[in-house]
């Protein structure tokens, strides 16, 4: 009897079962939207920032920060922690002082559970009243008080997909050789 055909089925489940879990397992949430949104202007300085994920956000007061730099470097986020609610993230705001540009950098806890860091930006066209938040008031943000981290697929941090997608292949591709050699061999004389 021929056993090339269940050890063929059993090497194409297993494989579909690897490439159908290591995508949704790697993928980190992705900024879709901002209020302000990214390279906006505004005649007044926002009393909120709102920020939409493709994916809800874990909590975690400890990772989850928003920071709001203005041009000299200054802070204006609220001490308040931000809040979130599915996949929206909001943080409160100071108001506003110089008419410039003002940098919104994040660092979430996505859904996959890595921290995804980001940022951006608006302008302020009209300067506010406002003044910058005391040395006291700042929270330790790590890298989202600098807002310089991309918004990439692997966030930043963690490994990427593709050496999975690989793996899945080469494995699925060595049991498909595998099953096909193996059920080329001598019958076993049952009738």
């Amino acid at each position: 009897m021929r056993r090339w055909p269940s050890l063929l089925a059993s090497a194409v489940i297993a494989g579909a079962m690897a490439l159908g879990t290591a995508g949704p397992a790697l993928a980190h949430n992705v900024l879709i939207g901002s209020d302000p949104a990214n390279g906006s202007s505004v005649d007044a300085g926002p009393r909120q920032l709102t920020l939409t994920f493709d994916q809800p956000v874990q909590g975690g007061e400890d990772i989850n920060t928003v920071t709001v730099i203005g041009p000299d470097g200054s802070h204006w986020e609220a001490a308040s922690a931000p809040t979130i609610k599915d996949n929206v993230v909001t943080a409160q705001v100071r108001p506003l002082g110089p008419a410039a540009e003002y940098t919104v950098g994040y660092r979430i806890l996505s859904a996959d559970g890595h921290p995804v860091t980001g940022s951006v930006k608006f302008t302020l066209t009209t300067a506010g009243t406002g003044t910058p938040a005391p040395e006291s008031e700042i929270r330790a943000t790590g890298s989202a008080a600098s807002g310089s981290a991309s918004n990439s697929p692997d966030g930043g941090s963690g490994m990427p997909i593709w050496p999975w997608i690989v793996a899945a292949v080469v494995l699925l591709g060595g049991g498909v050789f595998l099953a096909l050699r193996g059920g080329g061999g001598k019958e076993d004389g049952r009738a």
